[in-house]
């Protein structure tokens, strides 16, 4: 009889340690949720931000280094399998010849910004607790290497002007890079606002 008293005992602390543990976790969730979504209103494109920042909120919770660091590596993502998918349109056959001279340029942009973007991951990782000008120093070639990469996706979509290149490969290609831009440049906000405030 004591032994099942025990066991009772035992399970209802688990009970309710686990009850605990689950509400302190959706708390802290939402309280993330919350943070993402406040800090998304200083960025041009709010709802892109808020959608593609929310899948990692457990990982931001509420730390504006962690959104940041975030937000680049999700930009990092975009314009690398924009980079893999230009490439395989360099190896297409029977493409305009003033065609596949736009996706060479485009392929060297995106490429251009692929390694910028991973410059100023590195350089957020190598920021560590940096403070005063070491900082601003860090921010500065951050916001630097980031605008750069917002210049080369522009210059591609630029290689696409007139109707002569309009068409599927235009579309496809101006898709991705418009959507690469809008997250760059989402980080590039949260990245102004955080250098600001430090």
């Amino acid at each position: 009889m004591a032994k099942s008293s025990f066991v009772s005992l035992i399970l209802s602390i688990l009970y309710i340690a686990s009850t605990a543990t689950s509400a302190s976790t959706a708390s802290s969730s939402v309280g993330a949720a919350n943070f993402i979504k406040a800090s998304c209103t200083a960025t041009t494109y709010p709802a892109l931000c808020v959608q593609s920042l929310s899948l990692y909120a457990t990982s931001i919770n509420q730390s504006p280094r962690q959104l940041i660091q975030t937000a680049l590596a999700v930009s990092l993502d975009k314009a690398q399998s924009t980079k893999s998918f230009v490439y395989k349109l360099t190896r297409f056959k029977g493409v305009k010849p003033r065609e596949k001279a736009a996706i060479k340029d485009c392929f060297e942009e995106i490429d251009d910004t692929v390694d910028r973007l991973a410059k100023s991951v590195k350089e957020l990782k190598s920021m560590g607790s940096s403070k005063g000008q070491d900082f601003q120093w860090h921010i500065s070639n951050v916001q630097t290497w980031i605008s750069a990469g917002l210049t080369d996706e522009n210059t591609c979509v630029d290689g696409f002007a007139g109707k002569a290149l309009d068409g599927r490969i235009k579309n496809s290609i101006k898709a991705r890079f418009v959507h690469v831009e809008r997250v760059t440049s989402n980080a590039l906000a949260l990245i102004n606002k955080f250098g600001s405030k430090s």
